[in-house]
C-alpha cells in the first residue's frame, strides 16, 4: 500500500541520515544541559564552549563511539518519528483537504494551514510511539566520564536503558516527558512538511528555467536546505525542554526530580538561565537538523524514484 511503501521509505531515509549527523546530535545534548538552571557568570567553568571544541573534546576522550552514543535507540527513534510522521502525511493531508474543502485526492495541495495542520498531526503520533527511544538516546549521549553535564544514567545500552527506566517507573517512567517531545515533534514536523511542500514547488518553478525538474537533486536539496533552517528556528526552544526533561533525574513512581511538567521546565529554565538559554545548542542543532533533513529528503525522493521504477 502507500502509505506503508512510505512508511518503510520514510523510515530507510531517516535512519541513514542520522547515521550521519548523530555526532551532532551528542554535541547538541550536552551544550543544551550544560550550565542547566545555573545563573551564568563571568568565568563560569565549561567543559563545552562551542560546537567545534565540544566536536573536539567528545571525540578525543571518547572516540567515535563516544560520538555516536545513542545511535541504536536513535534508529528505533527515527522509524518511529519519521516513518510513521511520513507514511500518514498524505493520507491525513488527503483527509483534511477532503473534510475541508471537498477536495478529492489527486487535486493540488497549497493550503499552507492545511498543511500544517496535517504535518503537525504527524508529527505528535511520531513523537508519542518513539518517546521512549528518543528518551533513552538523550541519556545515553549525555552520559561521559571526561566532561560530564546533567545527571548521568550510565546505561550499558538501549535494551538495559529500556530496563532500569522500566523497573524504577513502568510505564510513567518510559513516557516522562512525552507530552515535551509531541511539542517539540508537532511544531517541527508541521514547519517541516509544510515548508518542503512549500519550498519544493517554489525552487521547482525558478529552477524549470535551468532545465531542471521537479524530481531533481537539486531541488531537493535546496528545498530542504531551506526547511532545516525554518525547522530549527521554530523547535529549538522545544529541543532544549524535551532533552532536560527526558535526562533529568528520575524520582520515586517514575517522576522526576528537577521539572513537575514541561510548564515547570520553561519557566524554570527561562526565569534562571534567560530567554536565550532556550537557544542554547541552536547551531549544532542546525547544523544536525539541516543536514539531516537534506539527507533524509534526498533519500525519501530516491527511494521513491526507485519504487515507482520498479513498480
Amino acid at each position: 500500500s502507500p502509505f506503508l511503501f512510505t512508511w518503510f521509505a520514510g523510515s530507510l531515509a531517516s535512519c541513514g541520515a542520522v547515521t550521519f549527523t548523530n555526532p551532532l546530535e551528542v554535541v547538541k545534548t550536552r551544550l543544551q544541559l550544560q550550565g542547566e538552571l545555573v545563573k551564568a557568570t563571568p568565568g563560569m567553568a565549561k567543559p563545552y564552549r562551542n560546537v567545534a571544541q565540544a566536536f573536539w573534546v567528545i571525540g578525543k576522550n571518547e572516540g567515535v563511539r563516544g560520538l555516536q552514543k545513542g545511535l541504536g535507540p536513535g534508529y528505533m527513534y527515527q522509524i518511529m518519528l519519521n516513518g510513521t510522521r511520513l507514511g500518514l502525511y498524505a493520507p491525513i493531508k488527503d483527509a483534511l483537504y477532503w473534510t475541508a474543502a471537498g477536495q478529492p485526492r489527486g487535486a493540488p495541495q497549497h493550503n499552507i494551514p492545511l498543511n500544517v495542520a496535517a504535518g503537525g498531526a504527524c508529527g505528535v503520533v511520531g513523537a508519542a510511539l518513539g518517546s521512549p527511544f528518543f528518551l533513552v538516546k538523550t541519556r545515553m549521549q549525555s552520559a561521559s566520564k571526561f566532561a560530564a553535564v546533567g545527571h548521568q544514567h550510565n546505561y550499558r545500552g538501549m535494551v538495559d536503558g529500556l530496563r532500569s527506566i522500566w523497573r524504577a517507573g513502568g510505564v510513567r517512567g518510559l513516557y516522562r516527558g512525552v507530552d515535551a517531545a509531541m511539542l517539540r515533534a508537532g511544531v517541527g514536523s508541521s514547519v517541516q512538511l509544510a515548508t518542503y511542500d512549500l519550498l519544493k514547488a517554489s525552487v521547482a518553478r525558478e529552477l524549470a528555467h535551468r532545465g531542471l525538474t521537479d524530481g531533481s537533486t537539486a531541488t531537493h536539496l535546496l528545498a530542504s536546505m531551506g526547511t532545516g533552517l525554518c525547522v530549527c528556528v521554530a523547535m529549538n526552544p522545544f529541543d532544549v525542554v524535551s532533552t532536560r526533561m527526558y535526562n533529568q533525574k528520575s524520582a520515586a513512581g517514575g517522576g522526576g526530580t528537577l521539572y513537575r511538567n514541561t510548564a515547570h521546565c520553561l519557566y524554570k529554565t527561562v526565569a534562571t538561565e534567560g530567554f536565550f538559554s532556550l537557544y542554547k545548542g541552536f547551531l549544532a542543532h542546525f547544523l544536525r537538523l539541516g543536514p539531516h533533513t537534506v539527507l533524509m529528503f534526498v533519500f525519501l525522493e530516491q527511494i521513491k524514484a526507485l519504487g515507482a521504477r520498479l513498480a
